[in-house]
């Protein structure tokens, strides 16, 4: 069940209206990201789980100061999310749902957030979750979604990678190349060189799979 679980990884940059209230939301969000992203490429899959485990207690109490900020509530569903795609299992469902629930709360608040993540986030989640009656995994929801996170990000390597790699699972794999390459030319996100390296190699892992089922 973990490759089933295996969900999002999505690092992006936001701006903020520096106001002492939302120089703190960005602080919280910036903490979240950063370990993040220290924990999925720098650290190996056995140590994961313990540490998002961690995190999604600090994105916890994070979220409790913070639940009208879609910001917050994108990154807390990222946190969670990634910490179910570490433990696996049947019972790394509940947290799935918990981060369903945070982005779909961040759209009704602001669908535009973090380039439009919240559909890419929640566009991850239902191609990767199982479908019915486990989960709420979705082709169809998911195709939509991330067209959506394309319409208001096209060109970004995440909504790019992700619309890539869903291509990739159902066999498309002509427009899957055409995503995952478009994805390798976006440009390198500010202080995000760890997130762009590690996005990179997963790009290239599935190109490399196309290349190799072409050859059979």
């Amino acid at each position: 069940m973990k490759s089933i679980y295996r969900l999002l990884g999505l690092l992006l940059v936001t701006s903020f209206i520096h106001t002492p209230v939302m120089a703190a939301v960005e602080d919280d969000v910036l903490l979240m990201q950063k370990e993040w992203e220290k924990i999925k490429y720098s650290m190996p899959a056995t140590a994961q789980e313990q540490a998002f485990d961690k995190l999604v207690k600090q994105a916890d109490a994070i979220l409790a100061k913070n639940k009208a900020s879609a910001e917050v509530l994108i990154w807390h569903a990222i946190v969670e999310a990634s910490y179910a795609g570490a433990k696996g299992g049947i019972g790394a469902l509940g947290h799935v749902k918990n981060a369903k629930k945070d982005l779909e709360q961040a759209l009704t608040i602001n669908p535009q957030a973090l380039d439009g993540s919240a559909y890419t986030s929640l566009g991850s989640l239902y191609y990767q979750v199982p479908g019915w009656p486990i989960g709420f995994g979705d082709d169809k929801k998911a195709a939509e979604l991330l067209n959506k996170a394309l319409a208001i990000n096209p060109n970004g390597i995440d909504s790019n990678y992700f619309m890539g790699d869903f291509c990739f699972r159902n066999g498309d794999f002509a427009n899957a190349e055409k995503f995952l390459k478009k994805a390798l030319q976006a440009p390198n996100r500010p202080n995000r060189t760890l997130a762009d390296e590690g996005r990179r190699q997963e790009i290239n892992t599935i190109l490399d799979k196309i290349a190799q089922k072409r050859k059979l």
